[in-house]
């Protein structure tokens, strides 16, 4: 039997190929100590002449093979490829911890005596880095002190120097303010991920859905009411969140006092968050809510109503700490329009016209918010994760760079 067609499968869109890295390119793999005494890993690529170097990172993926390295490189810039304490892992990421793993990256880069260090945020990697910018251009004693869960976390105490520009492609609000435009407000039951609520279904004819790819309509009625109950099955989560934070806290309070080893097994038992269907944002379908060049389907590929009822997913196995710091909207520190007016230096933020995590009138929000007093904002016909907008069409990923080299360019030489 021969393999589906690309578009065929579901994944379709995900995966981009990129460029050769250039032959005189030097690696390097480094392991690198936070200050809080957590280990992370990165890797430094460099060419003959870099002066500047850019810096990716994302919470939760490895950036080690991002698209935009040998773009970078070929326009003779150094790249950093970091990864976090929670690399590919939902489970704990806790994003105030993060943003030690970052401090770590960047007092490397600057003890590396690079002229210049630019952060460059993609996806989620984009409220991450500007969570950073927002808290290393604060005096110490103002940072941030405690995770949304109550935890102590001491960035007071950590070496946080100040990135000399930063460049957003594609940023998404942060993961928070995306989950709950993804999340799936028909689960009746959250022991269930079969059970609906049919007058909620995003994917039922009933309430403007259409086969694939043929688009769904759906109507202003249904779709405020739908946002309403999206937001609504966030509270509800982060009450269960709250509960279970509160139950090992109570048990490591009893274990302080008594010394009981019940307790402390009651405090140390993880009490995961089981997330079903998260992959169901109406404009993933409706193509003409929020309108651009996208595709039809969502990050996780062309068929939603599909993918929603799979493993695959954003926070679909999370620590109850990690969903207050992460995943919810309410609670979460790392918001993209929250942190963007702690972005002083120089930005760009890049846009592509086929996005389907930061729609327009997201970038034009996100782009108003920063404290930059330069910023340019630019648009490139592309993907979310840098594909072509159609397939005789050059890579979202080239036609960023293009636009990042050249910015670099004009302000480092």
């Amino acid at each position: 039997m021969s393999a589906p067609a690309p578009e065929a499968r579901l994944g379709a869109g995900r995966y981009i190929e990129s460029a050769e890295i250039p032959s005189a390119t030097v690696t390097s793999a480094h392991e690198l100590n936070t200050a809080d005494g957590a280990k992370v890993t990165g890797v430094l690529r460099t060419v003959p002449g870099a002066r500047t170097v850019v810096s990716l990172m994302h919470p939760r993926q490895d950036l080690t093979h991002h698209v935009l390295v040998p773009e970078l490189l070929a326009r003779g810039f150094a790249v950093w490829t970091q990864g976090t304490r929670s690399t590919n892992n939902d489970l704990s990421l806790i994003h105030e911890q993060a943003l030690l793993d970052a401090a770590a990256g960047q007092v490397f880069l600057r003890d590396n005596d690079f002229d210049n260090q630019v952060t460059l945020g993609h996806s989620g990697g984009g409220t991450l880095l500007a969570f950073y910018h927002q808290q290393a251009g604060r005096p110490a004693a103002e940072r941030l002190s405690a995770t949304p869960s109550g935890r102590p976390i001491d960035l007071a105490g950590a070496e946080m120097p100040v990135p000399d520009a930063a460049v957003f492609m594609a940023p998404h609000p942060g993961q928070g303010a995306l989950l709950q435009r993804l999340i799936d407000p028909s689960v009746a039951d959250e022991s269930d991920p079969l059970s609906i609520d049919p007058d909620l279904d995003p994917y039922s004819a009933a309430n403007g859905f259409a086969p694939a790819p043929e688009p769904a309509s759906y109507s202003a009625e249904f779709i405020e009411r739908y946002r309403a109950a999206q937001a609504e099955r966030i509270r509800r989560l982060d009450a269960e969140a709250l509960a279970r934070v509160r139950l090992a806290d109570e048990a490591r309070k009893r274990f302080k006092a008594g010394q009981d080893p019940a307790d402390r097994r009651a405090s140390l038992a993880p009490r995961v968050l089981t997330v079903y269907r998260t992959d169901a944002d109406l404009r993933f379908t409706d193509l003409s809510i929020d309108p651009n060049d996208r595709p039809y389907g969502s990050l996780f590929g062309r068929r939603p109503d599909l993918t929603n009822y799979g493993l695959v997913g954003f926070g679909r196995l999370v620590m109850p700490e990690a969903w207050m710091s992460t995943w919810s909207a309410n609670t979460t520190n790392a918001d993209f329009l929250k942190c963007a007016p702690g972005v002083t230096a120089p930005t760009l933020f890049v846009e592509l016209t086929g996005d389907a995590a930061c729609f327009p009138n997201d970038a034009k929000a996100m782009v108003a918010a920063f404290g930059a007093a330069d910023v340019d904002h630019r648009r490139v016909a592309g993907t979310h994760f840098g594909g072509p907008i159609s397939p005789d069409a050059p890579s979202g990923a080239s036609l960023a760079a293009a636009e990042i080299g050249g910015w670099l360019e004009e302000r480092f030489g």
